[in-house]
């Protein structure tokens, strides 16, 4: 029935596109680096996995507006809690950040409807098989695998877009002579060790020449003694030198530090959290610290963007938020000082602290009332 309908969905289609702009030598992608080639790039895929990972693994919670009030819902939506035909919402979230931070977009097409006509079910399609034609920004047209779908039809979410356009910015496609650099790196190192690389040590026979058969089985007989890290007796006429790292071979290494670290530039991210080299001497006092500062300048846009591109798709009255503090989770001692503190100033009851550590409600309602500010309000007495 679901391939039924996206049959007519694209048959919704006015024209085809007879030459695909995102294939090679077409307008929109003209020299543009693959994404599957910009992934073998580590620090690259380690920039991505680590921004979709850290979205998709917070908590997403719904709440409903009420007068002056802001109420969480106690069922999530059906586009949050069940939003793709095949895999998990972790799954889902992970792909739309996959796709914003390859190709700037993330394009959803919508499955299904609620009875009010609001998306209940989104399946992200590959950035790569989708054009939009944006010379009108205020009525955008969308094309995937070449065919029109309704705009009505498209989930569109960009992450960084230009004044008088519609998609947003591909990364790989602004970067990808940086991120080349990177890949024709990374071949000279796979390619300098196929080769052989460089010779650990030299070992030079002071008083003879010897002929290429000596000096072929001397050479097997001092490479094995060095892998098996067995100790080494030569006598006065030889000289053992080890090989120190030449100044292209640190140079090279400089390389693939700063290309991480600007690759790191281009999302946001710590440079030392995929391999790059810190801008300062900034430290961090402990982990939470350092995941309250991830959160704060790297999250923080992703998030907003995020929820505003969600929130959109809900009822008026309801709105969506990332529980980002799930990423800067305190120890032990110091989450139960901020909710001893919460209790006390009146703003938490029991009950809610009870959630927050996964635990049920007090029964008879007992952990429902709030505390007068400065004074923790005891537990009711059990009826006798």
């Amino acid at each position: 029935m679901r391939m039924m309908w996206l049959r007519r969905l694209l048959g919704l289609g006015k024209r085809a596109i007879s030459s695909l702009p995102w294939v090679a030598g077409g307008p929109s992608n003209s020299g543009q680096l693959s994404t599957d080639k910009a992934l073998r790039l580590i620090p690259f895929f380690a920039c991505v996995r680590l921004l979709a990972d850290s979205v998709a693994a917070l908590p997403l919670q719904a709440y409903r507006k009420s007068g002056g009030l802001r109420l969480p819902l106690a069922s999530p939506p059906a586009l949050l809690d069940n939003p793709a035909a095949v895999g998990t919402r972790f799954a889902w979230m992970h792909k739309c950040v996959v796709s914003l931070a390859l190709r700037g977009n993330a394009y959803g097409l919508v499955l299904d409807r609620d009875w009010l006509g609001r998306p209940t079910m989104i399946e992200w399609l590959h950035p790569d098989e989708v054009h939009v034609d944006d010379e009108q920004p205020t009525r955008p047209r969308y094309y995937w695998q070449g065919r029109e779908v309704a705009s009505s039809e498209i989930v569109h979410i960009a992450w960084f877009t230009l004044p008088g356009r519609v998609a947003g910015l591909s990364p790989v496609s602004a970067f990808a002579h940086s991120i080349g650099v990177g890949l024709s790196a990374t071949r000279y190192g796979a390619s300098w060790f196929e080769r052989g690389g460089q010779p650990p040590a030299t070992f030079k026979n002071t008083q003879k020449t010897i002929d290429p058969e000596e000096s072929e089985a001397i050479t097997e007989r001092l490479t094995a003694k060095i892998r098996r890290g067995e100790p080494l007796v030569y006598g006065a006429d030889w000289d053992y030198t080890g090989m120190q790292v030449t100044p292209e071979d640190s140079q090279f290494i400089q390389t693939m530090k700063l290309n991480a670290t600007q690759i790191a530039a281009i999302f946001g991210i710590p440079p030392e959290m995929v391999g790059g080299e810190p801008g300062g001497s900034l430290t961090y006092a402990n982990v939470e610290q350092q995941a309250l500062n991830f959160v704060t300048f790297t999250l923080q846009p992703w998030l907003v963007r995020l929820e505003a591109a969600l929130s959109s798709l809900l009822p008026r009255d309801q709105y969506v938020r990332f529980n980002a503090d799930a990423m800067a989770r305190a120890d032990l001692e110091t989450r139960y000082r901020a909710h001893h503190l919460a209790l006390t100033d009146g703003w938490m009851n029991r009950d809610e602290v009870r959630v927050l550590e996964e635990r049920p409600p007090l029964p008879d309602g007992q952990g429902a009332t709030y505390a007068e500010p400065g004074q923790l309000n005891p537990l009711p007495a059990k009826a006798a």
